[in-house]
């Protein structure tokens, strides 16, 4: 004989009803079974807020009653017969009757007690079993009803009983051995207690019902039918990357339940576990689906962690003092306490200097633990002998779980690290002696990321999801997201990363998709996003909390680097081509470095000096292994080069600096570049970065430009002023001409100070032969005396740039 459990999704209506008879229909075929049923999905709420109504004297209840009828009724008349119709309709309704007295009852006197709330909830499964055995009588199954309160006795512990199972197992013997139907249907959660009264075995209970029947007949299997194909590595609403279990012992399966795998109500695993009975979870919705098979440990050495869970609306208490300090009954005093105020405890941790014991509760038994426990020690309180208790709320316990964790060095450590790098606090942390489940107490905030975390670590062969937050997708923007599409498959195969880009904003729109923005329609995707706004951007990006969280700018935009604090102080890493931050004041600059310390979080900013070349990189290494920078000569801009080594006597000035910002190697507004704005801020932040203080205006600046075009407002403007001043610039070239010297815009740091400056450099000398937009620098070191360590390369160029966007972000990945 064989046991079917079918949950509330499972007889939710008639459609999903009819699938329930499909599968029992299929499963007597071989033996005979019973099948236990669940109220109709949402009932048991319902009926409980229709008490809760009557007993506020709120004449709503009624509406209510009304609505649960109504759904009884119409699942009557799709699945009965209308010629069968008739007595179905009319047990139903004398059976509403009564239940309508009973809440009558409750509303004259306005209160409602534990005894009367259990017979009100108790009506949900008598009346949907009814049901469906008339249903499946009415297909020609051989098919009885029974009632469970006359199998299954407990005490009158109201809304939570606990069994007799000496006589619920003489009872189910007797008449499981007896009975000839091939199916017999019987409601799950209620009961009933040695005095007659109905009791319910607490929420969940249809599973336990089914269970303690299976032990009690030694039943081939129990099969418990839900909306989900079995348990999963994780919850899948909050991990979409979880997938089912397909074997896990006993053990492994009560440790996830009773850490919110609710997919399993946690009592049920006893029953049949003491009599070694498999438990198979089946969709019903699914019923091909493998689910999960529950036996005895068959995970063998193939796998440490078998699942994550995690409990929500937890609170710490936490009782501290340097008189708990070897004195016997604390412990003992304080368990008491909570036990007989029936707190339950989820979670215990103890100091081993013995100053201080952390217990975790559920967030609704707060004020009453609170209450008990400073009540009990108001002496020691008094004396200071201990602290008042401290009560902290708006936690979650996340939980490893597996048979085999014990055998396997390192797993606490890899949880932990894992956790601290994506900045999740742990709170408290507590591991059995079994070694069977470690569990940590974090903010309720970080669960999602957390359990994602983890999963990744554990269960996804370690690759590493990237979540990014792009802002700006002009031509470096477009160039990067292009380079994420064409590499993705490279990067998940070959480097374990899975780069998803989350938000994408441009100066008009911005659009988020969790699932991840598809990088083929990106543009349009934008086009039809909500308007931008950027404190709106940062605000989405910190309450999503994902782990591995990027923040990528491709701007210029000082609004833009002004977020940058928000986004690290919520553990966002942030990558930048955008100067304008490393290169403010040096307070900004400092407290920045400072914030990706704390809060674990990079700050990643190559692509403000060189573009994609490995200069800042480069000079962080050296900086790290102990040498010290004591001189820097650099060609810096990308731009200046262009210009300079395409202008000559045969071209106009102006024309160059056009060609130069069509080409994407300026700034949108190229006075940027020209006036050397641009190169002083890439020597500060070389000179920062070798470890000197310095601010923008230490800086000394020899401009070529006249002073009318540093002057002007806009481009235009600008652009007039070039051609105005063009036997100025012509005369620039013929001087250095005349001597057989290139102009270079050079940037150079020498004895804490820096300036920068067009320059004739003659033939012979490392710039001279610098061709089109590269970039060099040369870094003179207390290692690299005489010849200096020299790097170059095209930089400037959106292609480039968003090479070396990519490769920070990559940086991070390998972190």
């Amino acid at each position: 004989m064989k046991v079917l459990k079918f949950g509330g999704t499972s007889v939710a209506n008639a459609e999903n009803i009819k699938k329930v008879k499909d599968i029992v229909q299929n499963a007597v075929k071989d033996q005979k079974i019973v099948v236990v049923v669940s109220a109709l999905g949402g009932v048991t709420d319902l009926l409980i807020e229709t008490a809760q109504l009557a007993s506020q004297q709120d004449e709503k209840y009624t509406d209510l009653l009304q609505e649960i009828e109504r759904r009884h009724l119409e699942s009557i008349k799709d699945l009965i017969p209308v010629a069968q119709q008739s007595k179905v309709l009319s047990a139903v309704k004398r059976e509403f009757n009564i239940l309508e007295t009973l809440l009558e009852g409750a509303f004259l006197i306005g209160e409602i007690t534990p005894k009367l709330s259990d017979k009100i909830v108790s009506y949900g499964e008598l009346l949907s079993s009814f049901i469906i055995n008339e249903y499946f009588e009415s297909e020609k199954l051989y098919s009885v009803f029974k009632d469970a309160r006359t199998l299954i006795i407990t005490n009158e512990n109201f809304g939570k009983g606990i069994v007799d199972f000496s006589t619920t197992n003489q009872l189910c013997e007797t008449y499981f051995g007896t009975v000839s139907f091939d199916v017999v249907v019987v409601p799950g959660f209620v009961a009933s207690s040695r005095e007659g009264n109905s009791t319910t075995l607490g929420r969940g209970g249809s599973d336990y019902t089914a269970s303690i029947i299976a032990a009690a007949i030694e039943a081939e299997k129990l099969e418990i039918w839900t909306d989900v194909s079995g348990m999963y590595t994780a919850n899948p609403k909050l991990v979409h990357q979880a997938v089912a279990i397909n074997e896990i012992s006993y053990e492994e399966a009560m440790e996830l339940s009773h850490f919110g795998a609710k997919v399993l109500y946690p009592p049920t695993i006893q029953p049949v576990l003491a009599k070694g009975i498999p438990m198979h979870i089946k969709n019903t919705f699914n019923p091909e689906a493998n689910g999960t098979l529950i036996t005895k440990n068959s995970n063998g050495t193939k796998r440490a962690v078998r699942g994550i869970s995690h409990i929500e609306n937890i609170a710490l208490l936490s009782l501290e003092g340097s008189g708990m300090v070897g004195i016997p009954g604390v412990s003992k005093k304080l368990f008491e306490v909570l036990s007989n105020g029936e707190v339950n405890v989820v979670l215990i941790t103890q100091a081993s200097s013995e100053h201080s014991i952390c217990l975790g509760v559920s967030q609704d038994d707060i004020y009453k633990a609170e209450t008990l426990i400073n009540e009990a020690f108001a002496y020691e309180i008094s004396l200071g002998k201990i602290k008042p208790l401290i009560v902290e709320k708006d936690l979650a316990i996340v939980a490893l779980v597996g048979d085999n964790m014990k055998s396997h060095q390192g797993l606490s450590g890899r949880m932990f690290s894992s956790l601290g790098k994506n900045n999740v606090n742990i709170r408290a942390i507590a591991q059995g002696a079994s070694e069977r489940n470690i569990s940590a107490v974090i903010e309720l905030k970080d669960v999602k990321k957390a359990l994602n975390t983890l999963h990744e670590k554990f269960f996804e062969d370690n690759i590493k999801q990237l979540n990014l937050f792009v802002m700006g997708v002009g031509n470096v923007g477009a160039k990067f997201l292009k380079q994420i599409e064409q590499q993705r498959k490279f990067l998940k195969e070959q480097m374990k990363l899975n780069v998803r880009v989350i938000a994408l904003s441009n100066s008009r729109k911005m659009v988020f998709d969790q699932g991840g923005i598809s990088l083929s329609k990106w543009q349009e995707q934008l086009q039809n996003g909500e308007q931008a706004d950027i404190q709106t951007f940062v605000k989405k990006v910190n309450e999503l909390n994902l782990r591995n969280s990027i923040f990528v700018d491709n701007t210029a935009t000082e609004l833009v680097s002004n977020t940058y604090g928000e986004y690290l102080r919520n553990s966002v890493s942030v990558v930048t081509c955008n100067k304008i931050a490393s290169s403010s004041v040096y307070s900004n600059y400092l407290q920045l470095k400072d914030l990706s310390r704390k809060y674990n979080a990079p700050f990643l900013f190559e692509t403000n000096v060189g573009a994609g070349l490995p200069i800042i990189d480069t000079l962080k290494n050296l900086i790290a292994s102990g040498d010290k920078v004591t001189k820097i000569q650099a060609v810096l801009s990308g731009s200046l080069n262009f210009v300079f080594n395409n202008f000559d006597n045969t071209t106009n000035f102006e024309n160059v600096v056009k060609q130069a910002q069509e080409e994407g190697y300026t700034e949108p507004d190229p006075k940027i570049d020209l006036s050397g704005i641009d190169v002083m801020r890439k020597i500060l932040i070389l000179a920062r970065e070798s470890g000197y203080k310095m601010e923008l205006e230490d800086i000394e600046n020899e401009s070529f430009l006249p002073q009318e075009c540093l002057d002007t407002d806009n481009v235009d403007d600008f652009y007039t002023s070039l051609v105005q001043n063009k036997k100025h610039f012509d005369s620039i070239f013929e001087k250095a001409a005349s001597k057989n010297c290139r102009l270079k815009y050079v940037a150079q740091f020498e004895n804490g100070k820096a300036k920068v400056g067009l320059q004739e450099i003659p033939e012979g000398h490392p710039f001279y032969n610098l061709e089109g937009k590269d970039n060099i620098v040369l870094f003179f070191t207390e290692r690299y005396v005489e010849q200096p360590l020299l790097i170059k390369g095209a930089g400037a160029g959106a292609d480039v740039t968003a090479s070396g966007i990519f490769a920070d972000i990559i940086r991070i990945g390998n972190f």
